[in-house]
């Protein structure tokens, strides 16, 4: 590059848009997506360790999908490359492809091929760069803001990680803003602005989740707006109004937000809720949806779910339909939403599916469609989630369930008040009725969104053997624990888990199987056991390995403090159980939810209540309800006298205050309290086969100074002859056989903010 490329690259980017100027270089200056590059999260691993795989940002626009990629050009040793799609051809693939070679056979330097808008590749260039990114000669990183499973080739999704970006919420817009008014360099740093709060509040809001949007309408407001006589820019909300007059609205109508709304509204009217009924046909009118295909899918929605309990509906809606086409736009909204209401708030009967049972009696060999989720999940409900938990309301009582269809922001929002005039005078108490029931529903959490999968990637099968031969080694007990505690949590594919006690690694594996995208700390409380779970981890590629902490429980928020961490799950088995004073370790406990809720979280960048909430979940034996030895003696093997002696003895080793068994699940749930959080609690009775071995006896009356047995607990009451007694009794009777042995196990679990 010589002089007049430098001045000519100096003055380009000088003049560039505020947007493309504040476009942030680090992973440090990147805002949002923590489910995605938040601390410890797999991607931000592999991008600060330099060990990429093949990637897929999609996302809508504005969300920093071409940001990530140009992070990663700031920060990997590998050569870079950047094509565009819509101008690229199969030739650029090639001189790619032929520079990656080079770089690999002469400098052994791998090489990144950075696509944007990958899904504007069609079937032949998506095709040419298959067999490179198979054999590794390239690393792909493909952004796009249409689906994947849709638009981009299924052989090149299969060899991808993919990663999905959602809009910046309003607290990430501001702190957007803030950055580009404080920079010196590249923002307004050197200008005296004042920025009113309600013009920030405007632009936010109106920015729709798009920071380049919004970025662009600060400049102009900037750029238009004079200096005053103190030389002050004021940024009022008059400028703020001027600067960006209309929300964008992110629809193409072949994409997947085309398929997302419809899918919603039709859900939402089949659901007989007309508030979001009107609100996702709001939405699809104003972003130019033709209104004769939503009469087309109303159509077939009164003949498939209103059908024979209202004859009259799809009359009426066919009568609206052709009074559209007499009148056209605008006044022809008034009978689309017509349609609508009346659809919504009619009554509901599938009956006409019994023409499908008759054409299934002919046609044998086809199968029942499953009935499609709120979104569209067509290809991806498996990777991405979509749909789940959506509930059919014709499976319930009186074919409607409490379930809410707008969305989280607009729960409880009405939008449709019935008169008490002709028909809806019959239905405003139903439409009030259904409507309280929702509110109930919410507020008992059963109307809360299922949480959505934001990344997804192939199973890596060797990898997943090892894990699964590691896991199934556990006994049937240890596994029904671990199973339970993950119900409890319930990790997204992106979570942070810190497994609390790590010593066995049962709780470890299955954490690493079930975040393949997000990260596992495991904390050993001994040297031996983080040896151990090192060596194992071994078997594992590099970023799946867990990170091992060796730290006690009073020295584990320091160690995590220290390092920055923070995690989304605290899962643990019998955390408790060695901890002498139980309150001061559950006082340690809420040490670790603190560090690992707000580690490396600034006041000003700290998420909005319940956005940083960690969940935990813990399985702690119950020592006082656990199997007595006594019972596996009959009591005619002993003296009557030494049996009741021996009774009373074992049953004070429960209550005795100078132990580690002296303690229940209720004072437990107290101490909890005591610390600061509120956790559900439930015991479970197990019962298992054991077979007793003449080695688990002598353990039980072993002789040891350093650690308490059973014969050192019941020496306090009886004496070394009866003991002796005893110890023979059980070595007579007991041994090998096969005993059920019973014990009880404590979970806890909640969700603390």
């Amino acid at each position: 590059m010589d002089l007049f490329d430098q001045h000519r690259q100096a003055r380009t980017e000088a003049e560039a848009p505020l947007a493309a100027r504040m476009r942030p270089r680090t992973l440090d200056e990147f805002v949002g997506q923590d489910a995605i590059v938040g601390r410890g999260r797999l991607l931000r691993r592999a991008i600060q360790a330099d060990q990429l795989s093949s990637l897929i940002f999609y996302g809508p626009p504005g969300t920093g999908k071409t940001t990530l990629a140009r992070i990663i050009a700031n920060t990997t040793k590998a050569h870079f490359i950047a094509i565009n799609a819509v101008l690229a051809g199969v030739k650029d693939i090639r001189d790619a492809i032929a520079l990656a070679q080079e770089k690999r056979g002469m400098h052994d330097q791998r090489t990144i091929l950075f696509v944007d808008e990958v899904h504007r590749f069609n079937k032949a260039q998506q095709d040419a760069l298959l067999p490179w990114v198979e054999t590794g000669t390239v690393i792909l990183i493909g952004a796009t803001t249409e689906n994947p499973f849709f638009e981009v080739n299924k052989a090149l999704v299969s060899r991808s990680r993919l990663f999905q970006l959602k809009s910046l919420d309003e607290a990430d817009l501001r702190q957007v803003v803030h950055q580009a008014l404080a920079d010196p360099a590249r923002g307004y740093g050197k200008l005296n602005i004042q920025l009113d709060h309600e013009a920030l509040e405007h632009l936010v809001n109106v920015a729709n989740g798009d920071a380049r949007a919004l970025l662009n309408a600060l400049e102009l407001a900037v750029e238009t707006t004079p200096l005053d006589k103190q030389g002050i820019l004021h940024l009022t909300l008059a400028v703020a109004e001027e600067s960006i007059q209309q929300r964008a609205v992110l629809y193409d109508k072949e994409g997947d937000a085309h398929f997302d709304t419809i899918s919603a509204f039709i859900k939402s009217v089949r659901g007989s809720d007309p508030d979001a009924a009107l609100y996702w046909l709001a939405r699809m009118v104003y972003a130019g949806e033709d209104p004769r295909f939503i009469f087309r899918r109303l159509l077939i929605l009164a003949g498939e779910d209103v059908g024979m309990a209202d004859p009259n509906a799809i009359a009426i809606v066919n009568a609206c339909a052709q009074t559209f086409d007499r009148v056209g736009l605008p006044e022809g909204r008034y009978p689309l939403a017509q349609a609508t209401l009346y659809l919504a708030t009619a009554a509901k009967s599938n009956s006409v599916m019994g023409f499908f049972d008759a054409l299934s009696t002919v046609e044998k060999e086809r199968e029942d469609d499953v009935p499609a989720p709120l979104r569209d999940g067509n290809r991806d409900k498996q990777s991405f989630g979509h749909g789940a938990g959506y509930l059919y309301p014709h499976a319930y009582r009186d074919h409607w369930i409490e379930q809410q269809y707008l969305p989280a922001s607009l729960q409880g929002q009405v939008f449709y008040q019935p008169s008490r005039q002709g028909y809806e005078a019959q239905i405003q108490t139903q439409v009030t009725q259904r409507r309280e029931a929702q509110l109930a529903a919410l507020l008992e959490g059963m109307g809360a969104a299922m949480p959505e999968i934001l990344t997804f990637s192939t199973v890596n099968t060797a990898q997943e053997r090892w894990l699964q031969r590691t896991l199934s080694q556990s006994g049937e007990q240890l596994t029904k624990v671990r199973d339970r505690l993950f119900s409890l949590i319930q990790p997204q594919r992106n979570h942070r888990i810190l497994d609390l006690n790590a010593d066995s690694g049962l709780l470890t594996w299955e954490a690493v199987r079930q975040v393949p995208e997000g990260a596992v700390y495991a904390c050993a409380h001994t040297q031996a056991a983080a040896e151990a779970l090192q060596k194992q981890s071994e078997f594992l590629e590099e970023l799946s390995r867990p990170m091992i902490l060796q730290a006690s429980l009073r020295q584990l928020p320091a160690v995590l403090m220290e390092q920055s961490i923070q995690v989304d799950c605290l899962i643990g088995r019998n955390v408790l159980a060695g901890e002498l004073n139980k309150a001061e370790a559950v006082d340690w406990l809420a040490a670790i939810l603190q560090s690992v809720s707000l580690t490396g979280i600034s006041q000003s960048k700290r998420p909005s209540s319940g956005a940083n909430a960690v969940t935990i979940a813990l399985a702690e034996l119950l020592p006082y309800r656990t199997q007595r030895l006594y019972s596996l003696l009959k009591s005619e093997w002993l003296e009557p006298a030494l049996y009741t002696r021996l009774i009373q003895a074992e049953e004070s080793i429960y209550k005795h205050s100078g132990n580690k068994l002296n303690w229940n699940e209720t004072e437990l749930k107290r101490m909890f309290q005591q610390a600061g959080f509120t956790l559900e609690v439930e015991v479970e009775q197990m019962q298992m086969p054991l077979h007793i071995t003449p080695n688990a006896v002598q353990k039980w009356f072993a002789i040891a100074a350093s650690t308490s047995t059973y014969r050192s607990y019941l020496n306090q009451s009886l004496t070394e002859a009866e003991l002796e007694t005893i110890q023979s009794c059980f070595l007579r009777h007991v041994c090998n056989q096969t005993v059920l042995w019973k014990s009880a196990i404590a979970f806890f679990w909640g969700q603390i903010p």
